[in-house]
């Protein structure tokens, strides 16, 4: 199913690239050196950000908290599924170098968004699947990406992952950032992370920093 859907969603962002407005940071007088920003949600952050982080044209990833009502979260707080918050990541990204819709494909392709406020073992609101899109030129191509996955038949099941403007982005705790790369051992990591990340390297290994 992966590889059907890689096959597929290669083939929507070259139908839609040509005609891609990018709503950025550039400006006239700045025609380089300008970051974009893509908030989404796919379960753990920690799985999130070692997806992403080692991504070529990606400046940054943070993990954090975002959709809910409660202001300025703690992930205890988060855990009880009462905050209305997910984990979510963050990612400032250079636009010459990675697309928006690169990082879409790559969402898609690296959880489950049929699954319903879980992923894995992870059960909960705050592992919902989710997109928070900072503008309209984002909504509309994860609209259009989200349209086109349901209608080409793929998948067996209705995709849930929901598109949302982003209001606030409440950092995680420090701990939370770059887990993975600090704690490459703990259980958590060795079986549920690490076996994603091997996948997703060999299928994005053309998209990776040297040395990842």
């Amino acid at each position: 199913m992966k590889a059907a859907i890689i096959t597929f969603l290669s083939i929507f962002i070259l139908s839609c690239s040509s005609g891609r407005v990018v709503e950025s940071q550039k400006n006239d007088n700045t025609m380089a050196n300008y970051t974009d920003t893509a908030t989404f949600a796919s379960g753990c952050f920690w799985c999130g950000e070692a997806v992403f982080e080692d991504l070529i044209g990606v400046h940054s990833v943070v993990a954090g908290y975002t959709g809910g009502h409660l202001p300025n979260p703690t992930y205890e707080q988060v855990c009880t599924g009462e905050t209305g918050h997910a984990e979510a990541i963050q990612i400032v990204f250079d636009p010459d170098s990675i697309t928006y819709e690169d990082l879409l494909e790559i969402f898609w392709n690296t959880h489950d968004p049929t699954s319903l406020n879980r992923q894995g073992a992870d059960l909960g609101t705050q592992y919902r699947s989710g997109i928070f899109y900072h503008n309209e030129s984002q909504k509309n191509i994860a609209d259009k990406s989200k349209q086109a996955l349901e209608r080409s038949g793929i998948l067996e099941k209705a995709v849930v992952t929901e598109i949302v403007p982003l209001s606030v982005f409440y950092p995680a705790e420090n701990y939370h950032q770059g887990y993975f790369k600090r704690h490459p051992d703990q259980a958590y990591c060795q079986s549920a992370i690490r076996p994603k990340l091997e996948k997703f390297r060999k299928l994005y290994s053309s998209k990776l920093r040297a040395g990842s």
